[in-house]
């Protein structure tokens, strides 16, 4: 919405200054996006106008003018123009005038010659972008006045970044009525005189969507003057507002849209077979609008008709067939109301976007349409003549907005807002924004007016307060909150320390949609239930996911298709799966890596991460909460079958699942690596072994070693396990430092080195003592596991 300063200032005229004004209204919640000058700078030009014109004796497109500026003496100017002609009046720049741009005029002379001036166009003044010829003013423009004064350039235009709920303010009225609440200055809608009839003809109007279209009003003005011209004031005020002039009608019904906010529409009388209809569009029904664009309408869509055919897409715009030309005489002026709903997206629909669809949309004043039409019909009369016939108007007073009385608590003013105002304050300020207000005991009964649909509950009128009392002058008091301090448990590990540890292992967090496509979650995990969404947001976004990794992958394999060839992922957020007790949910931490070990570098060959890379990075998160995590090969359809783990706590629960992507899903994703997944509930991998002192024992300690052929699909972890079931006291750790597979072996067998570190607290082991430890374990291997010593 664009509004001349000058002209707001012409309804209600603070004493502020236009930064004052600008920071008003964007505090009072009518943010200013911008504010322009409505022309650009410059200086020395006055009204002048054209005496005589001669032939430039050695120019064929040069005429040699005198100009009368208001001075003792005219003036010689020569002018190239196509338009200059005795008796104009036009812009004349004198000796001395800086035009935009910074062009000085200087006394020139041109083809011998002399020149003491120039004649200017709208474009050399910097009104415009092109022109064809001077700037043709009235011709009652007083010859020697400023040009900026005379126009009143000396203006700005300012522009509104509305929200959809304050209609009310797209229209210079509107936004003149906040300025005089917020400056507490009278203000009141100027009078418009009732039109003096002068002929009895009207065109019937047959409302039959009188549901959508509760007002329709319609007046026949014959015998306009076609060759009328808008006037100057009119055209610049349209400028200013960000509307072309095109005709003295058009321009009307624009200027009206403009001050008060009401669309209106000019249907050439003669092109019209009466009655004037108020319909829905048939199905498969053609109109061409006035931008020569053919709909096809749909049997939804709300028209204005004649006996042949649909002549205006309601409240959106009007039809080429009926148009107001050069040639029209007789008009027919519309003016209605059409509820929100009935236009609502019907504007999209067709792919277009009127000033009179968008205050539609958001909702005219339905008390309004009897006052704007007597102000077209003055305009259009004053501007172009014409005989004014009556009003014929159509309504259903049943469907109209209802406005019911809202009541506001004192109490609620001081609880919500921490102000105490009295009667006189809130009637004032009330009755400023046009609302009828009635004090009651206890606070006061307020209805709002035609033009406000965003007031309907207590809420919205406390709003109003604040913004026109100003947020700046609330008072500002610190909450006072008790609240104790949140536990931390030492056996829980903060999820922040996990999310921390894995950005130190070059990880980076990934925060995905718990929405996924219906097709990747089949992919990933095909035997879960799908959970599909009533209202998805796309196709995309359809079913809620039963793991992370459909967003990881996803994340990832953007990342790759831009040129990263190392990616490191990781997500903590829930997945959701139903039980007989409905949809549940789980807080689960998952991770994905992809391409080489480390960065490219100097001092280490690139190598693409494996599995047991992959592992280091797990079992890092299990090392923090000093909990012993179990990895048993398992199978999963999303993942390689010989490169998949479960993760399982100490008490053989399953936690999580990690490995490497399936060949055929790494193939069908489009990522040209192996890619390996992670994901574990939170709750188990938080769990944290609170620390137990023991005491270090004073002597020393022994490592023996055993190297063990034992079979090949015996695991690190059982034969660890086996050992530490052993009881055996002073054994303090068991680490693996060797597996080795190949010749001196038997087919399906492994060497497994081990070191045992043992300590006693009360003595140094003896050879004979560590010997005997090595036996029963050796014994208990081969009992149990069929181990032996290798040679």
């Amino acid at each position: 919405m664009q509004v001349s300063e000058a002209w707001l200032r012409e309804l209600v005229n603070p004493s502020i200054s236009t930064d004052s004004l600008v920071a008003q209204l964007t505090m009072a919640g009518l943010e200013v996006d911008a504010v322009q000058p409505v022309a650009a700078d410059f200086s020395g030009v006055v009204v002048g106008e054209v005496l005589s014109t001669v032939q430039h004796p050695n120019a064929d497109k040069l005429k040699v003018c005198q100009v009368n500026v208001g001075t003792a003496e005219a003036l010689q100017i020569v002018c190239g123009a196509s338009n200059v002609r005795p008796g104009l009046k036009i812009p004349a720049a004198l000796i001395g005038a800086v035009l935009p741009g910074d062009f000085k005029i200087k006394e020139s002379k041109l083809r011998g010659e002399l020149s003491f001036g120039m004649l200017c166009s709208e474009k050399e003044l910097g009104l415009a972008t092109n022109s064809n010829g001077l700037m043709e003013l009235p011709a009652d423009a007083p010859v020697g006045t400023d040009i900026r004064d005379y126009l009143l350039l000396n203006d700005h235009t300012i522009e509104l970044g509305l929200t959809p709920n304050r209609a009310d303010c797209l229209s210079v009225e509107g936004v003149a009525r906040e300025i005089a609440v917020l400056n507490e200055i009278a203000f009141s809608s100027p009078l418009i005189d009732t039109a003096t009839v002068q002929h009895q003809d009207t065109l019937t109007i047959d409302l039959q969507a009188d549901q959508d279209c509760p007002v329709y009003l319609g007046r026949l003005i014959k015998n306009i003057n076609a060759e009328a011209e808008t006037p100057l004031w009119m055209q610049e005020r349209l400028r200013r507002s960000g509307i072309r002039s095109l005709s003295p009608v058009v321009d009307v019904t624009n200027y009206v849209l403009i001050e008060l906010g009401q669309p209106l529409h000019a249907f050439d009388a003669d092109k019209l077979v009466a009655p004037i209809v108020i319909r829905r569009s048939h199905a498969g029904e053609n109109l061409t609008l006035l931008n020569e664009q053919t709909i096809t309408l749909d049997g939804e869509a709300l028209v204005i008709a004649d006996q042949q055919q649909a002549l205006a897409l309601a409240g959106v715009m009007g039809g080429n067939a009926s148009a107001v030309s050069a040639a029209t005489r007789n008009i027919f002026l519309e003016c209605a109301f059409f509820s929100p709903l009935s236009v609502a997206g019907k504007a999209r629909q067709f792919g277009l976007h009127t000033d009179s669809s968008h205050r539609f949309e958001r909702g005219v004043d339905f008390t309004l349409q009897q006052r704007a039409i007597e102000r077209a019909t003055q305009l259009i009369v004053d501007i172009a003549g014409g005989s004014v016939g009556p009003i014929n108007a159509a309504s259903n007073a049943t469907a109209l907005p209802s406005r019911s009385p809202i009541f506001l608590r004192q109490q609620r003013i001081e609880k919500i807002l921490g102000i105490q105002l009295g009667n006189a304050e809130i009637s004032t300020m009330f009755k400023g924004l046009g609302m009828q207000i009635t004090e009651q005991s206890t606070g006061w009964e307020i209805t709002p007016p035609g033009f406000r649909f965003d007031i309907s509950i207590e809420e919205d009128l406390l709003e109003e307060i604040a913004r026109i009392y100003g947020y700046n002058n609330l008072p500002s008091n610190s909450l006072l909150m008790r609240s104790e301090l949140a536990k931390a448990p030492e056996s829980e590990l903060p999820l922040a320390r996990l999310q921390d540890c894995l950005v130190d292992r070059g990880y980076q967090e990934a925060i995905t949609y718990s929405f996924v496509d219906e097709t990747m979650q089949s992919l990933i995990a095909p035997a879960d239930e799908i959970i599909r969404i009533q209202n998805p947001i796309s196709s995309e976004l359809a079913v809620m996911r039963s793991s992370l990794w459909c967003g990881l992958l996803n994340a990832a394999l953007y990342n790759v298709n831009r040129q990263q060839n190392r990616v490191r992922l990781f997500e903590a957020g829930l997945r959701f799966y139903r039980t007989t007790d409905g949809i549940q949910q789980d807080k689960m931490l998952a991770g994905l890596a992809y391409g080489s070990v480390q960065a490219e570098q100097w001092g280490e060959k690139s190598r693409t991460i494996d599995f047991y890379d992959f592992k280091a990075d797990v079992e890092s998160l299990f090392a923090l909460t000093a909990t012993t995590a179990e990895f048993v090969a398992a199978q999963h359809p999303a993942l390689h079958p010989g490169q998949t783990a479960e993760i399982r706590n100490n008490s053989g629960e399953i936690i999580g699942l990690m490995g490497m992507l399936h060949p055929t899903l790494e193939k069908q994703l489009g990522f040209d690596n192996p890619v390996f997944l992670f994901e574990l509930k939170q709750e188990a991998v938080l769990a944290r072994a609170v620390p137990k002192f023991t005491p270090l024992s004073k002597f020393p300690s022994v490592r023996r070693d055993m190297a063990l052929i034992v079979d090949d699909a015996l695991s690190a972890r059982t034969i660890i396990d086996c050992i530490t079931r052993c009881q055996e006291a002073v054994i303090r750790e068991v680490q693996i430092f060797d597996i080795y597979r190949g010749p001196g072996l038997a087919e399906g067998c492994k060497s497994v080195a081990l070191s045992l570190i043992l300590q006693d607290f009360s003595q140094t082991l003896t050879e004979l003592e560590i010997d005997a430890i090595f036996q029963r374990i050796l014994a208990v291997l081969a009992a149990k596991h069929n181990a032996r010593l290798r040679e």
